[in-house]
């Protein structure tokens, strides 16, 4: 056992789950250090603060693991203090507290203040939109909203996450400028609906006004929208995303499924036609544009039939960017009640032949590529390659473009201009012009 330190307790965020939680950690460790706290990332401290996932159950078991871990640290004396917040905690405090008795505290995911006082600090109401980032200082994500209205029958983000609140336009706009002043030059919009933003404080759909007050900020030159919702998408956002150079030509839509009988029932305000035409829109007023969407399978009721449906629209819509998940029986979520009657390794198997039709139209579309000039954002080192990513691709999710690092020097974070020779199912590879 180590002896326990005497004097100032470093504090250890721990980030699980998605770039929600990751914005929720930053603000979380903005606070600590303007309170004096010395704060890390993922690195060793006494004092550990988990922030938690509870999505789907592959996501709750890792959080769980991770819990467990710390306690056992902490029973060793390696950790002080271990305690608990996010997604996780929110959903099931009561059993975590019953099951995981040694977690000093839990928290939920708008208990910020309580969890501050707990560590000694204040909540200081002047950081509003002040984040110490984890990210590269070059992007960083910026959460538009909170929260969900919608009532999709599979997910458990509202009994998390509570109702839609959308941020004002001019706080968003104030983080943005302080986020390029310190070096940012991409946003990465993102919300649990990007669709809804504005309906709650402006009565209207207002995505589309505050991209034009974002593309403003001097310094950013990418901005990128994550997680819009199909039903009900503001049209007046393509016309910025066609017209205005900083905003990226891309898209992240999870559509989630094709079948209208499966769409139905998992409550998604849309059809087999209607989704459809909604990208038919997409492609007709951008037709550069990069569209990224996830789906589900296995959900109850998918039958062969309704699968093959799915395969051959995939097939057909050739998306640039695409990933699946098995379907998950989550407590309290209106799928609750039906019967989870896809076997899992079916669900598994169904992943497997959804990702295997779009490698083979990823590799086809990468190898369009060959010969043309991209402007590549450049992320990080790796070996003898420099990472980048065109304005198509999304960090950690989409392709990335490799360079040389033999004959070549590019400053991380810095924009060039690279010839695409040879391409793979998701990389593409090319030389600086």
């Amino acid at each position: 056992m180590r002896t326990k330190s005497v004097g100032k307790k470093k504090i250890n965020v721990v980030t699980l789950g998605c770039s929600k939680n990751v914005y929720d950690s930053e603000v979380l460790m903005s606070q600590l250090k303007a309170n004096g706290k010395e704060v890390v990332h993922e690195d060793k401290g006494d004092i550990v603060v988990i922030n938690t996932c509870g999505f789907i159950d592959n996501a709750k078991e890792e959080s769980i693991n991770t819990i467990l871990d710390y306690v056992e640290a902490k029973n060793r004396g390696e950790v002080e203090k271990v305690f608990v917040t996010g997604c996780l905690s929110e959903r099931y405090k009561p059993d975590l507290v019953r099951e995981i008795p040694d977690v000093d505290q839990y928290f939920g995911t708008r208990d910020l203040p309580v969890l501050l006082k707990h560590l000694g600090a204040d909540y200081k109401h002047e950081l509003v939109g002040e984040r110490l980032t984890t990210t590269p200082k070059h992007y960083a994500y910026l959460k538009i909203s909170e929260g969900c209205d919608r009532p999709c029958s599979f997910c458990a983000i509202p009994l998390m996450r509570g109702g839609h609140v959308s941020t004002p336009i001019e706080k968003l706009v104030k983080e943005a400028q302080k986020l390029a002043k310190k070096g940012t030059k991409e946003l990465i919009l993102i919300a649990q609906d990007l669709t809804y933003y504005g309906l709650d404080i402006y009565k209207k759909r207002a995505l589309g006004d505050l991209l034009k007050e974002l593309v403003k900020v001097e310094g950013i030159e990418w901005i990128r929208l994550h997680y819009a919702f199909p039903s009900g998408f503001p049209e007046d956002v393509l016309d910025i995303i066609r017209e205005e150079p900083k905003v990226c030509n891309y898209i992240d839509i999870p559509l989630q499924h094709i079948n209208s009988d499966l769409l139905k029932s998992m409550k998604r305000g849309t059809t087999h036609e209607k989704t459809d035409a909604l990208l038919g829109k997409f492609r007709e007023k951008v037709p550069d544009m990069a569209i990224r969407t996830t789906l589900i399978v296995g959900y109850p009721g998918e039958t062969q039939e309704i699968f093959n449906e799915l395969k051959d629209w995939v097939r057909e819509q050739r998306f640039d960017r695409l990933g699946c998940f098995t379907y998950s029986h989550e407590e309290n979520t209106g799928a609750y009640v039906l019967e989870d009657d896809v076997p899992q390794e079916v669900k598994e198997a169904r992943v497997e032949e959804i990702m295997e039709i779009q490698s083979q139209i990823s590799w086809e579309k990468n190898q369009e590529k060959i010969g043309n000039i991209y402007k590549c954002i450049f992320d990080r080192k790796e070996g003898n390659y420099f990472i980048g990513r065109t304005e198509y691709d999304s960090p950690d999710v989409d392709n990335t473009v490799l360079v040389s690092a033999e004959n070549t020097y590019i400053s991380i974070g810095d924009f060039a201009e690279v010839r695409i020779t040879s391409a793979e199912e998701f990389d593409l590879y090319g030389e600086l012009i």
